[in-house]
């Protein structure tokens, strides 16, 4: 993949991704938890999507040249979650932080990795739509 002349913000971009999709796939796992019916299999679904999204970034991020981002052994939530409804307010916000991720990655030099960002961002930008149960006007963007 050619860079373009900022080689190191696309890989920038790339690790904040791939670290966005480690911290979903981790609040995933606490969510579906508490949910059942079609939220669990929803949750599941979407774990499953941020697996294999971690797995394309880091084979990104190798191509590139660069060392993929560990995840971490535990994550912060931003909130207790104790039950479906916390669990669903959960899967929003952590695809609230996945489309933050893909947005600057749409930021970059490279057309292609632009494409990739913001079509991932799109996927992400739906997720969280879903969960929350409504959409945003600019998602991504934290609200002023």
């Amino acid at each position: 993949m050619t860079m373009g002349s900022d080689p190191v913000s696309a890989v920038q971009a790339l690790q904040a991704a791939l670290a966005a999709e480690d911290a979903a796939i981790f609040g995933y796992g606490v969510a579906g938890a508490h949910l059942s019916g079609t939220r669990k299999t929803a949750a599941e679904q979407d774990w499953t999507g941020h697996n294999e999204a971690r797995d394309t970034l880091t084979a990104m991020i190798s191509a590139l040249g660069a060392t993929p981002v560990a995840a971490q052994a535990f994550y912060r939530l931003p909130f207790a979650v104790h039950d479906a409804s916390t669990a669903t307010a959960l899967a929003a916000y952590l695809e609230d932080g996945v489309t933050r991720a893909y947005l600057e990655l749409v930021a970059v030099s490279d057309p292609r990795l632009r494409t990739f960002g913001a079509l991932a961002m799109q996927s992400s930008a739906e997720r969280a739509a879903f969960w929350r149960g409504s959409t945003q006007a600019f998602p991504g963007l934290e609200p002023s």
